[in-house]
């Protein structure tokens, strides 16, 4: 008798110690990636406040660049900083999720002329090693529902669905956007509800399919050929792509909201790609 209650004191511990163990574990991952999102805050920043501390987050011998419009290497990006007139940058970066060693972040910039952003970044010990974007000029005014295309929420939920709801929304660009498997296009909707921030669309499933059948109408033609990476973190997942749009070779980055297992809400970028011969470095515009 006295064996067994002293095995069951021990295993009371042993569980007790074991529960206590896992939450501090989760918050110190939780606390390590709260980390990890404002460096990246930070360093997004430092492109309107010209500070030097944010960029010590970039690893120097090692700093892959998929914008080709910008030098490889940490060199490459202090030279497109140097580019900018003095005080001329804003940058207000709306949401910020990471999943695994890749942090991606959506930002409303002005350099050159006001445009928003996706940016994605890979860490590795700690520091940035690879970069990628997607930017597209922003309109003078909301689209058609009134949404422009950085508004809505900004908080990531439902983190236990993340693959989940990763899952959902690469099966629907892949059956509607890349196949065209349009019978399946309802049942990834909640109803007519959707809300839509892209600049010429209205809100709704058929605010998108009116929106669709104009472009077809007036002989603009949208193909996307294939998916390079899906990032998410809770109800928010992030889908890179590659494609065409009005017959060029064509970037494209959407970012859906989840809500209870179907499509709420919408984000996009659509970026041409410019010539390979253009391109200030040999990496590509996707390459995971």
């Amino acid at each position: 008798m006295k064996i067994l209650k002293a095995s069951a004191l021990s295993l009371a511990v042993a569980m007790g110690l074991s529960g206590c163990s896992s939450e501090l574990i989760n918050q110190s991952t939780l606390k390590k990636t709260e980390m990890t999102k404002k460096q990246v805050v930070d360093l997004l920043k430092a492109i309107e406040t010209g500070e030097s501390a944010p960029v010590a987050v970039i690893n120097p011998g090692k700093y892959t660049q998929h914008n080709t419009g910008i030098a490889d290497g940490l060199a490459g990006f202090g030279a497109a900083l140097a580019q900018l007139p003095p005080n001329s940058a804003k940058v207000n970066t709306v949401r910020v999720f990471q999943d695994g060693d890749f942090v991606f972040a959506h930002t409303d910039y002005n350099f050159f002329g006001p445009k928003i952003g996706f940016d994605i970044f890979r860490f590795e010990g700690g520091k940035i090693v690879e970069h990628w974007d997607n930017l597209q000029q922003t309109p003078t005014s909301p689209n058609p529902s009134g949404h422009t295309m950085i508004d809505g929420p900004t908080q990531a939920a439902d983190l236990e669905k993340t693959e989940a709801n990763k899952a959902l929304v690469k099966g629907f660009v892949d059956d509607i956007l890349v196949n065209g498997r349009m019978e399946k296009l309802a049942g990834y909707f909640d109803g007519d509800n959707y809300i839509q921030h892209n600049p010429q669309i209205a809100d709704r499933l058929s605010g998108l399919g009116a929106a669709l059948e104009a472009m077809g109408k007036a002989g603009i033609t949208m193909k996307y050929d294939r998916i390079h990476k899906v990032l998410g973190e809770g109800n928010f997942v992030l889908v890179v792509s590659e494609g065409s749009f009005a017959g060029k070779h064509t970037s494209f980055y959407d970012l859906f909201r989840v809500e209870n297992g179907k499509l709420a809400e919408h984000w996009d970028v659509l970026e041409i790609i410019t010539p390979k011969e253009e391109w200030k470095n040999r990496n590509g515009k996707f390459g995971f």
